[in-house]
């Protein structure tokens, strides 16, 4: 028991002031305790948890038996998503489409939009309708249509169908006549809303392209008219009507189509006279002229004359025979060249005369072919606007204008049965309201008290280590009785605390040890006594001080009343030297006790001298543990004295008595003094503390423990 474990238990190495709560309590276990303490803490305030969950019910009964029954309606309405307006004659979609959800959203919220709630209140007549009147009723004062319009907003609501285009418009109201009818009403009237923003227009413009192309078709046709009978008045005949300028007009007429072919052959006949100059003067024919075999031959010739010039001289018969041939040929194409010459001036010159003729006749027209152009333009213009008018009116009437993309998929019934209040509704939602405040009273409980409730809370709110937790003691049986009886768990309990001890440092559990607590009765004399009978137990020899010199609690439980002499006092005084002579064997319990004695009158000054310090340090010699039950913090110093002297402090706290922050004082009174504080020892656990599992895994479960003390502890 006395083997120093280093990887023991968190709780046992930490001394007052040496890591916060949340270190010493460590994570989950303590959220796990803190559920714990909510839960039994629940369950202290069970009666009235459980009144305020009855009236909580009994609320919501009263509510829905009071509350004035109201009956909902539901239409249904599909909105489909708008398509580009085919016609553009008014921009009433922009180009840019917007996404379907964005689309949805528009229209949800113009269903409850003012603009709706006012035509529904005008389709209605509401202001007049009695049954309307009679299920909301209207001060004929003030701003009467506001109210309505109030009204209306108020219980009307919209209800999308997830995934879908659907959408549920719903009326509630004490009339389940009323209720149908103003849902029929608003999706009626959403629909003719939209039918009329949407289409209207394109209905109008429908018409209006109708008259238009009636007044157009007449235009046209008196247009035409003028242009054939000034066409026909001025003989122009129009062979091409696909060109738009003046000059296109005029030259496309028959006599422009004649000069212009006249000016095609007479070029023709210039290329002919410049061919035939040029074979009169380099002897060239055009490539199908029958006079190129004359030149063919000519070459030929010329070609043998040459061989027999080289052979035989010009007087040579054969020579002058060829010669001759060559003269000839050369006679024959000159001749040819200036016939063929001949006639294409000729031709050229006939051609020149009848272009100057149709040039004459053509610029006589020039001015008719002006007015003629006016004319075809006004035509032309005519059939365009027409063709483009005709165009949008077919295009209005196969972009279905009239068709309107809400429709109304159903229409309200009257409902037969109301649907609020509702029982079932308002009692989960009256149990939800009184839990969340039945919580709120637990966690105010827990959060707002000022003592000591868990053992736990010494780690989380103290920072201090728990040595041990000891039960209240329930049973009839003394403490004293019960500390000493192996089986008990108050026995068990100081078990533990002892156990834990041995752990504090590598050589066990410090030699001296004080306890002191906040204030008298909170276990501190008991707990001295059960703490040394249980390194007793050990086989320790173990020494029991009082040196609570102003209010002795060991010396009644021990019944020692009548020992009033010698003692602590008197060794501190100097009346006594030995310390073996003033101790006292308690075979019970299996340690020596040294009592207080009488009571002194300066216990302070006694305590605070150079004696007390050589009775612990004679004390450390003779035995293997002291422990020391010291006077209480509260308003006194002993405790501040005794601690100088000893190897550490074991701070006692009593369960739900002692506001925390009084504890923290005590505390810091000892860390400021210099003691060492090793841990706490939570005393009279009571039953409702039970389940925590006190002490925390030690191997024991309180389900009782010792009684209802009394203020003074009991013997």
């Amino acid at each position: 028991m006395n083997n120093y474990n280093p990887e023991g238990p968190e709780l046992m190495g930490h001394a007052y002031g040496q890591g916060s709560a949340q270190e010493v309590a460590g994570g989950d276990g303590a959220f796990a305790l803190d559920l714990e303490r909510y839960w039994h803490e629940a369950l202290g305030l069970r009666f009235w948890l459980a009144g305020i969950v009855g009236v909580g019910l009994l609320l919501g009964i009263l509510v829905t038996l009071l509350a004035t029954p109201l009956y909902r309606a539901s239409a249904r309405l599909e909105v489909s998503q708008v398509a580009t307006d085919v016609t553009n004659l008014d921009t009433l979609e922009g180009d840019n489409r917007v996404s379907e959800l964005q689309y949805l959203n528009t229209q949800y919220e113009l269903l409850v939009s003012k603009f709706m709630a006012e035509r529904v209140m005008e389709a209605g007549n509401l202001r007049r309708d009695e049954a309307f009147g009679a299920a909301f009723p209207v001060e004929e004062v003030g701003n009467v249509r506001q109210e309505i319009e109030d009204v209306l907003f108020e219980n009307v609501s919209i209800e999308p169908i997830t995934q879908s285009s659907l959408v549920d418009v719903r009326f509630s109201s004490p009339d389940p006549a009323v209720s149908a009818k103003i849902a029929n009403l608003w999706v009626q009237e959403f629909a003719a809303a939209n039918f009329e923003k949407r289409f209207g227009a394109n209905i109008e413009a429908r018409d209006f392209l109708q008259n238009q192309i009636a007044e157009l078709r007449e235009r046209l046709a008196l247009s035409e008219q003028e242009l054939v009978e000034y066409a026909n008045a001025n003989e122009i005949l129009v062979l091409n009507e696909g060109g738009d300028s003046v000059s296109e007009s005029a030259g496309q007429t028959l006599i422009g189509a004649d000069l212009q072919a006249l000016n095609t052959a007479l070029a023709a006949a210039v290329a002919d006279r410049i061919s035939a100059q040029a074979a009169v003067v380099g002897g060239n024919f055009p490539n199908a002229d029958p006079r190129n075999q004359l030149l063919t031959t000519l070459s030929k010739a010329e070609a043998e004359l040459a061989i027999l010039l080289a052979n035989f001289g010009p007087d040579y018969p054969e020579v002058q025979e060829k010669q001759a041939e060559v003269d000839s040929l050369h006679s024959a194409i000159s001749e040819g060249g200036q016939d063929l010459l001949r006639s294409a001036r000729i031709r050229e010159a006939e051609l020149r005369d009848q272009v100057d003729q149709v040039k004459r006749r053509f610029l006589g027209q020039q001015g008719q072919g002006i007015r003629y152009g006016i004319l075809k333009r006004e035509v032309d213009t005519n059939r365009q606007i027409y063709d483009a008018l005709l165009q949008r009116f077919k295009e209005l009437e196969a972009s279905g204008a009239g068709q309107n993309n809400v429709q109304i998929i159903d229409l309200a019934k009257v409902p037969q049965d109301p649907y609020a209040p509702s029982l079932v509704r308002n009692l989960i939602v009256s149990f939800i309201a009184s839990l969340v405040l039945a919580a709120c009273l637990v966690y105010l409980k827990v959060t707002l008290s000022q003592t000591l409730q868990d053992p736990e809370d010494v780690r989380r709110r103290l920072g201090l280590a728990l040595l041990g937790a000891i039960p209240r003691n329930n049973t009839a049986g003394k403490m004293t009785d019960l500390i000493i009886e192996r089986s008990s768990e108050i026995n068990e309990a100081y078990t533990t605390v002892r156990t834990n001890l041995n752990f504090l440092t590598p050589s066990g559990a410090p030699k001296v040890l004080m306890l002191t607590s906040s204030v008298p009765a909170e276990g501190k004399s008991i707990s001295s006594l059960g703490i040394a009978s249980s390194f007793a137990q050990l086989g320790k020899r173990t020494l029991l001080i009082d040196a609570d010199l102003r209010n002795s609690k060991l010396r009644d439980t021990l019944d020692l009343a009548g020992y009033d002499r010698g003692g602590l006092v008197s060794l501190l005084a100097g009346q006594e030297t030995e310390l073996s002579s003033q101790t006292v064997s308690l075979e019970d319990y299996g340690f020596d006790f040294l009592p207080m004695g009488h009571t002194p009158p300066n216990p302070v000054e006694l305590l605070a001298g150079e004696t007390f310090a050589q009775v612990i340090e004679a004390a450390r010699g003779m035995y293997d543990q002291v422990l020391i039950d010291g006077a209480p913090m509260l308003a006194l110093a002993d405790a501040i004295e005794l601690s100088k002297a000893v190897d550490g402090v074991i701070f006692v706290i009593e369960t739900e008595r002692i506001k925390l922050r009084g504890i923290e004082n005590a505390l810091g009174r000892l860390t400021r003094s210099g003691a060492q504080v090793y841990g706490a020892v939570v005393t009279k656990v009571s039953q409702k503390n039970s389940a925590y599992g006190y002490g925390y895994g030690y191997g024991y479960g309180y389900g009782y423990g010792y009684g209802n003390e009394e203020r003074p502890e009991k013997a």
